[in-house]
């Protein structure tokens, strides 16, 4: 993929957006500006462009056509082209834009920004089955498709993505296994009334809808006491782990726009015991929460809810001293929980995340569910011949398009290695990148690995909201991601 196709997808996004940037101002702060010019240049050029290198043979099996293994099997496909690969996925749009929810979400872009159709993006060379992996056989080196086709491999990629558990909470019913898929059960309770969720693409739509509710029930609201607005972050790991504060953020951005930001009470509820997991970047997010007049509350998981009341119901635990222990010479420490209810307007829910159960029951999987794999090679614990990547990997603090971006390209490298019976000399750090999206045009760009520490690409304060990384966001990510990750270079 030539630099000249994604600086023009990057041209095409501002053509949409003409009240914020015009092409020539756009082209202008491009050949002007060298950050812009190396983030344009790493889509390109930071990656192997060479022909394929490696003359590795054999069936290689991804289990999983989204971001994460269609990108691996372009990768693949570019360093050992007489590898062959089939990728199996049943979901036609397993390649639309996911981080672009939050952007439908504020009504910054509409749905059809964000979709793509999986066919368009199958490398050349590559066989796709439009099917489901049912079974995991790995120690016969095969899947099962759909419960009929058996398909074996040499070399297998787990790339499955994770399940929105929204039935995990009471009052919720369904189970999403994807942004794009069948969404009519959750649907019944989420997107209306009040009750919102951006996790799926319909899911944004409706909660741009909810905003804009919200912010004329604000305008017509005559009491003394504020409407209130609840946000949740659940007891699992989940996929972009910065998006239930963006459309906070979001939210209220809105509501200052409108002038009603004083009669409505933005709350965010998360399960951990900190806004943000890197230090430097949660003392940040903690005064902008204090500047917007933000309440929080830590230890709160969302439990239950009930959206014909509008009534929510949060876990709040903590731990208390219980027996002594006189054989360890210490207490034992006693989970206890008080039931709070939230009274609300508005809210937005995420809900529980999980891997799929086909995964999570087989001998791939683990007691979380979710894919072990030695977190800097990517390699399964037990099966020396799979791999995962993506957001069902077991990996700390990995489930962004970011932290993909990296692992996809460790784990061809090491792959290969192993056909070929070399070490595996590829190292995953756990890079991880959140565009903390603050407001209607700033950006945080937080950027971390496992050594949790921010860990900035460009020579600027990470930790400061700037318009130039909403510019990154709104313009520049998508094709980079769409015409330079999903061809294996970038």
């Amino acid at each position: 993929m030539k630099k000249n196709k994604i600086l023009e997808e990057i041209l095409n996004e501002v053509d949409k957006h003409p009240e914020i940037m015009s092409r020539r101002e756009a082209l202008k702060y491009l050949t002007m500006s060298p950050l812009a010019a190396s983030v344009l240049a790493g889509a390109t050029v930071g990656a192997t462009t060479a022909s394929a290198s490696s003359s590795a043979k054999g069936r290689v099996v991804i289990v999983g056509g989204g971001l994460a293994g269609m990108s691996t099997a372009a990768l693949l496909k570019n360093t050992a082209s007489d590898l062959d690969i089939t990728v199996i996925e049943p979901d036609p749009t397993s390649v639309s834009y996911q981080p672009g929810q939050t952007l439908v979400a504020a009504g910054v872009w509409d749905k059809e920004d964000i979709i793509y159709k999986r066919d368009d993006f199958v490398p050349s060379g590559v066989k796709l089955i439009k099917g489901a992996v049912t079974g995991f056989d790995p120690e016969n080196n095969k899947v099962i498709v759909d419960g009929a086709q058996e398909v074996s491999y040499d070399q297998m990629v787990v790339a499955t993505g994770l399940m929105l558990n929204y039935g995990g909470i009471k009052g919720l019913d369904g189970v999403i296994t994807s942004s794009g898929a069948d969404n009519a059960v959750v649907r019944q309770k989420i997107g209306k009334n009040g009750t919102h969720s951006i996790y799926f693409r319909d899911g944004a739509v409706d909660t741009w809808k909810g905003i804009q509710e919200l912010i004329a029930k604000a305008k017509a609201h005559k009491g003394p006491e504020k409407l209130q607005a609840l946000y949740s972050m659940p007891n699992t790991a989940i996929k972009c782990g910065g998006a239930p504060m963006k459309i906070m953020y979001l939210t209220h951005a809105h509501l200052e726009k409108a002038g009603v930001a004083d009669k409505v009470e933005l709350t965010f509820n998360t399960n951990g015991g900190a806004l943000f997991g890197i230090k430097e970047y949660n003392a940040v997010i903690v005064k902008q929460f204090e500047k917007r007049g933000f309440v929080w509350n830590f230890a709160h998981n969302l439990v239950e809810i009930d959206t014909e009341a509008k009534v929510a119901i949060f876990d709040k635990h903590w731990k208390e001293k219980g027996a002594y222990d006189e054989d360890l010479d210490e207490y034992t420490m006693v989970t206890k929980h008080e039931y709070k209810e939230y009274k609300y307007d508005f809210i937005h829910v995420t809900p529980p995340m999980k891997a799929p159960d086909e995964v999570a029951k087989s001998a791939v999987g683990s007691g979380q569910g979710w894919v072990p794999v030695e977190k800097e090679t990517l390699q399964h614990v037990k099966y020396k011949n799979v791999w995962s990547l993506g957001d069902v990997a077991a990996v700390p603090m990995g489930k962004t398009g970011g932290s993909a971006r990296k692992q996809y390209r460790v784990l061809v490298e090491n792959m290969v290695a192993s056909m070929e019976g070399k070490p595996l000399a590829s190292k995953y750090g756990g890079y991880t990148v959140c565009p903390l999206i603050t407001g209607l045009g700033t950006v945080m760009l937080a950027e971390f690995d496992w050594s949790k520490k921010p860990t900035p690409s460009f020579p600027l304060d990470p930790t400061q909201e700037r318009w130039i990384w909403w510019l990154l966001k709104v313009y520049a990510l998508k094709p980079m991601t769409i015409y330079g990750m999903l061809s294996g270079k970038a």
